[in-house]
């Protein structure tokens, strides 16, 4: 089976409503590109491979309908390309899901949260104010970061993130869409070139003044469609936004607020706008936070009357 290096700019780091499942950030779909013809292994994938763990028990899958990249065949097998970026929390990895013998092939990344010999989110304190689960036992642990809490931890944050992901995407945001989740993994779509180079951060961008303004659009509009559905992201800056083909795209919630069940949830909204408006504005793009801002808060509803803003205070 060829190899493909990995190539990243990466870096670190349910009460939306049914409705059209992409908008205008679908204009240009993502291409995955189809592998050669593959040998049949009769003893088993090759080394460094894995089969397929799509129709493994138990393993969810993103919403339905599911894309026509996806691969849903039998005896598919998983290729391990490349490392896309490590962080703190979570390292991501580039695969190509294909079926032996055919050209049906797709590329995906593969987002693994660490387990307990690592440090898990230094600040989930704040994000996780109003998440629980239900045995107090377990609460214990990850409240005093025990080997058994960090690993309960990292499943949670797996977990929130394929399932905001997944409502994102029904809801028509520009994120990359959640294939499956198995543990502690989250295989998704993958933002890049068919080469296996990964789209590169906002961060990064160089582009034309009109093209930067087009941005600025495109991340209130993702923004404000959050708070609408009554989300922050809780981690906005321009290192977790992806630009591909001038289509801003939306990574790394695994932290996203619900800003109704979090006593802190208008500040996340703040910090967002200020995180973006910083950037922007720093590159000639008149974008004020405090204006965004109260944007947001009147998405979310939670502006009080004419337009007061003390509940940030």
């Amino acid at each position: 089976m060829p190899r493909t290096s990995a190539s990243s700019n990466w870096d670190d780091d349910s009460r939306i409503t049914r409705g059209s499942r992409r908008s205008r950030w679908d204009d240009s779909g993502p291409q995955h590109r189809r592998t050669p013809r593959l040998v049949e292994e009769p003893d088993g994938p090759p080394e460094g491979s894995r089969w397929s763990t799509w129709d493994d028990i138990g393993i969810p899958h993103g919403p339905e309908p599911h894309p026509d990249w996806v691969v849903t065949a039998l005896g598919a097998v998983d290729y391990e390309l490349g490392v896309l970026k490590t962080g703190k929390e979570a390292d991501v990895h580039l695969v190509e899901r294909s079926v032996p013998g055919t050209d049906i092939g797709t590329l995906m990344a593969a987002k693994r949260y660490r387990g307990s010999e690592h440090r898990m989110f230094h600040r989930d304190a704040g994000y996780v104010e109003g998440r629980r689960v239900r045995e107090s036992r377990m609460n214990r642990a990850m409240a005093k970061r025990t080997d058994f809490g960090r690993e309960l931890l990292a499943g949670q944050w797996a977990v929130a993130e394929f399932n905001v992901l997944g409502m994102m995407w029904q809801a028509g945001a520009p994120v990359p869409y959640p294939v499956q989740l198995d543990g502690t993994e989250i295989l998704l779509e993958f933002i890049g070139d068919p080469d296996g180079t990964a789209a590169p951060r906002l961060a990064q961008f160089r582009g034309t003044d009109e093209e930067l303004h087009d941005l600025w659009d495109q991340c209130v509009d993702v923004m404000c469609l959050l708070a609408a559905a009554g989300y922050a992201h809780g981690d906005l800056s321009a290192y977790n936004l992806l630009v591909h083909n001038g289509r801003l795209v939306v990574i790394d919630v695994p932290q996203a607020i619900d800003i109704v069940a979090n006593p802190r949830g208008p500040d996340f909204l703040r910090r967002d706008a200020e995180n973006v408006c910083k950037w922007f504005s720093g590159r000639g793009v008149p974008a004020d936070a405090a204006d965004l801002t109260v944007r947001l808060l009147d998405e979310a509803r939670m502006l009080r009357p004419g337009g007061d803003t003390a509940l940030l205070n």
